[in-house]
């Protein structure tokens, strides 16, 4: 993985955390989540979610905190969703034959054709959460990292309690997610393995592991690869 130009590119868009001794959490997480989100880009990322022989087709198109996805379980249609994402709210929309009908909320938990993906998940929803805590440094995968802890406020819907996030110290970009349960099990893993450039100063996921766990043992259940290609021109349908 080459980290050199992404060093560029997030000093370029400002979401460097500054150099302190007591790093700012919110800050840093908010950095992780305009390059996940692809904030400064006007295009949609398109790619697979794979789960042994199962190749689901999904396209994004990110707009901080609107969100919409398009993915196809069969080779003839596609289904399309919206997402309006607030510190507080989180609402879920589908858009069948031009109307548009919102989701319960335990539809955010509910698997994606299968796979190890929740709504929840694609979303990155646990990245909108209030009140960060800075929770130390490790390394991943021996780069330098800031841990944070995001816990889930009170009241909002999701599969998650509390999740920690791993953000490169350099580079601003989030290398590994980890939710976990009321009881602190170990629910999902999301494991960042390549990334992409897709613009002149910007960068973003290429490939990403999301793996299942069983909270109680620890144990890995499943796991789903999810990849995307180089951005396209394109736009959102549906909610605006």
């Amino acid at each position: 993985m080459n980290f050199k130009p992404l060093a560029l590119a997030f000093c370029l868009l400002g979401t460097l955390p500054a150099a302190a001794q007591q790093p700012d959490p919110k800050a840093i997480l908010e950095g992780a989540r305009m390059s996940a989100t692809l904030t400064k880009l006007d295009e949609g990322l398109s790619g697979n979610l794979r789960k042994g022989n199962q190749k689901t087709p999904v396209t994004l198109f990110l707009k901080g905190q609107d969100i919409q996805f398009q993915f196809s379980d069969n080779k003839e249609s596609w289904r399309i969703f919206h997402m309006r994402i607030g510190d507080e709210t989180f609402n879920l929309f589908e858009i069948i034959n031009g109307k548009t009908l919102k989701l319960p909320p335990e539809k955010l938990v509910a698997p994606i054709a299968g796979t190890d993906l929740t709504y929840e998940d694609l979303a990155l929803r646990f990245f909108y959460w209030p009140n960060p805590k800075f929770d130390g440094q490790e390394d991943v995968g021996g780069q330098p990292c800031y841990k944070i802890r995001v816990d889930k406020p009170a009241g909002v819907a999701g599969h998650y309690q509390v999740v920690y996030v791993w953000v490169h110290v350099k580079f601003g970009a989030f290398m590994r997610i980890r939710g976990h349960d009321k009881k602190g099990g170990l629910i999902k893993e999301f494991q960042v393995e390549d990334i992409m450039q897709v613009a002149k100063d910007v960068w973003t996921l290429r490939k990403m592991q999301v793996a299942t766990h069983d909270p109680a043992t620890g144990r890995r259940i499943s796991i789903t690869d999810v990849t995307f290609d180089s951005p396209k021109k394109a736009g959102p349908r549906g909610l605006h």
